[in-house]
């Protein structure tokens, strides 16, 4: 036998007699074999191979007009040699390969003890909470048992980009963590599990996993779920999902789902409100335009995502600020992230339209990552007021407001109730959002010294605590930071607002024109 022929006959004894469905790594870049055997002319056996990234491909499976085996992708496939694919290792290989610090040692001392590496390392083993084995060629359980006997203690599992090829697979590892909670299984392709109810004691405590780039469609994840009865958290970001069905009697604890990254189907989106316990919904870079709850009337709540508290739509393409009125209806909302998105106001000035978020949204807390203190929400609700106050006295004010702007200012009329019609003579006279330099006449009262008579100033509305407060330390000589501010209202009877922040300006404190700010001494 000649040396072609020998290798030949080596190269086909490497490869695993189930190799047809097996997941390979080809250096930094994994596939699925779909082929074995020989490609005429050459000589030899071959893989077809299907790329997770069809950018590595050169066809669909089809060489020299005989189909070999068939892709997704018209680019998705490649003929490559044994040798140049790894079928992978077992967990337990894995994890001594990944876990070993001291390979090529064979023993260590320990208190004088002289202990058998081995021995040391299976007992460290014992006591891990996490496992990380991403990139490390995973492709099954291994001996039966062996995975409880070695990290019978592990709570957090990273299992991302192996050679895992079935959930079958992944049940085989999972049943032996009694103690698991997380599972990242990112960037892997699983065949669907004939019977998802057989693995459900296989997850019985797993509360976090992340599928991010696993082709999977919403169908799939929903035919899986019954798996995970006691999921809270889901993490499916960019894979197939385009229609969103309602999950029924399945992911009922989600608490948090990621369905980023997806070229959803918007009007699908409320299939997901029937979730009783999602608190958090992340749906950035979809391609998100409109938003609508038919249940609900302009200005009031809507009774789908009824326990949503945080909601992320950034890198989306809202432009309609009948979206975020929509967003009102939302009962429990508290947190909202939307920035990158082309919403606009009618000045194109970003900071207007942020203190309209604000106004539009009553309950919110939270807004694109920074807090909305009591002072910056009464700030933007008095401007948004102003803002659109000739409009609202043209659509007849306090009698019989029309339609057309109730429903395009649905908190307009309770913001009214709150604070009060806007003045019409002073709308005439100047526009919010365009105050900042404007001069305000503001009575100072000295409160720890009566016999001090109050004082008149005209400040701009652009100045800053912080130099209010100077200007105050030279007339009372005493040094600015022993000053606290507060100030009331001339319009409206109510609570003293603290100026806590001295770089805050008296704009953002919603500070006007007759209004009275109170000097305390720290």
């Amino acid at each position: 036998m000649d040396a072609d022929r020998m290798d030949a006959d080596q190269t086909e004894a490497e490869i695993p007699h189930d190799a047809l469905g097996r997941r390979v790594s080809c250096g930094d870049h994994r596939a699925t074999v779909r082929f074995v055997g020989t490609v005429p002319p050459t000589a030899g056996v071959w893989l077809g191979v299907e790329w997770d990234d069809p950018r590595r491909g050169k066809h669909d499976g089809r060489h020299q007009g005989v189909r070999y085996f068939t892709c997704r992708h018209p680019t998705g496939g490649s003929f490559v040699r044994p040798s140049v694919a790894s079928f992978g290792v077992d967990f337990a290989a894995a994890l001594r390969c990944h876990y070993a610090t001291h390979a090529g040692d064979e023993e260590i001392s320990i208190s004088g003890r002289t202990l058998e590496w081995a021995d040391v390392r299976e007992r460290s083993l014992e006591s891990l909470p996490t496992v990380l084995l991403a990139n490390c060629q995973v492709n099954g359980p291994g001996e039966d048992g062996q995975i409880l006997r070695t990290t019978p203690n592990v709570r957090w599992l990273d299992l991302s980009a192996s050679l895992l090829r079935s959930w079958d697979d992944v049940a085989a590892i999972a049943r032996q963590l009694r103690h698991l909670e997380a599972l990242l299984l990112s960037f892997n392709r699983l065949s669907l599990p004939s019977d998802p109810a057989a693995h459900r004691q296989a997850f019985p405590n797993l509360k976090v996993l992340t599928l991010i780039d696993c082709e999977l469609t919403w169908t799939q994840v929903l035919r899986c779920a019954p798996m995970w009865p006691k999921l809270e958290e889901l993490i499916v970001e960019n894979n197939n999902i385009t229609q969103l069905q309602r999950p029924e009697g399945v992911l009922q604890g989600l608490k948090c789902l990621n369905v980023s990254k997806n070229p959803l189907d918007q009007d699908s989106l409320l299939e997901l409100g029937a979730l009783p316990r999602l608190e958090h919904l992340i749906v950035t870079d979809t391609g998100l335009s409109k938003v609508h709850f038919p249940d609900a009337a302009p200005g009031e709540e809507t009774s789908v995502f009824a326990s949503l508290e945080k909601l992320n739509v950034r890198r989306n393409n809202i432009s309609e600020w009948g979206v975020i009125d929509e967003l009102s209806k939302l009962a429990s909302l508290r947190r909202l992230w939307c920035q990158e998105n082309p919403l606009a106001s009618s000045d194109g000035n970003p900071k207007t339209a942020y203190q309209m978020l604000i106004a539009k949204l009553p309950h919110l807390l939270v807004l694109n990552g920074s807090d909305v203190p009591p002072q910056e929400r009464k700030g933007a609700e008095y401007d948004y007021l102003k803002m659109f106050g000739e409009e609202w006295l043209r659509a007849a004010g306090q009698s019989q407001l029309s339609q057309e702007f109730a429903n395009r200012h649905p908190r307009y009329r309770s913001l009214v109730d709150k604070y009060g019609a806007p003045d019409e003579g002073e709308l005439t006279k100047r526009q919010p959002f365009a105050l900042k330099n404007q001069l305000l006449k503001i009575t100072f009262v000295f409160e720890d010294d009566v016999a001090r008579m109050p004082l008149e100033k005209k400040l701009p509305a652009s100045m800053e605590v912080q130099k209010v407060k100077g200007l105050l330390s030279r007339l009372l000589k005493v040094p600015a930071v022993d000053l606290r501010l507060s100030y009331t209202s001339a319009k409206h009877t109510g609570p003293e607002y603290p100026m806590d922040n001295d770089q805050k300006t008296l704009f953002f404190y919603a500070v006007e024109d007759g209004d009275t700010v109170v000097v305390r001494r720290s």
